[in-house]
């Protein structure tokens, strides 16, 4: 299966998905669908916590694991954006995010994407 052709894309939807992240960094987040492509617009991170910082971990996965963000911190009652409509990425047919943070239930991540379809 291959990724769609952008220019003969006959589809486009935006969606939003939102995750409480737990202490394994490598929990799959989001996966793109069987013939699909997505455009990862924004990645960011929200600490819950009202008086301690937590440390957040984004990963790209398309069969090896590469890093977007590693430990990085993300101050009490605070949001990092981690990655940004100015620097997109692509996930695949099967390409995963995944993350992780340094204590349960303390980060919030939120990730807004486009699923582009030629069919």
């Amino acid at each position: 299966m291959a990724a769609p052709n952008i220019l003969s894309a006959t589809s486009i939807y935006g969606k939003s998905a939102g995750f409480d992240l737990d202490t394994t960094t490598t929990t799959t987040l989001l996966t793109c669908a069987s013939e699909k492509l997505y455009k990862i617009n924004s990645i960011i991170a929200s600490n819950n916590h009202g008086s301690s910082s937590a440390s957040v971990t984004v990963n790209f996965n398309d069969g090896t694991r590469w890093t977007i963000a590693s430990t990085v911190t993300v101050p009490a009652d605070s949001t990092l954006v981690i990655l940004g409509k100015d620097s997109p990425i692509y996930l695949e047919e099967t390409f995963t995010i995944e993350g992780g943070a340094s204590s349960n239930n303390m980060i919030d991540l939120i990730i807004a994407y486009e699923i582009l379809d030629d069919a």
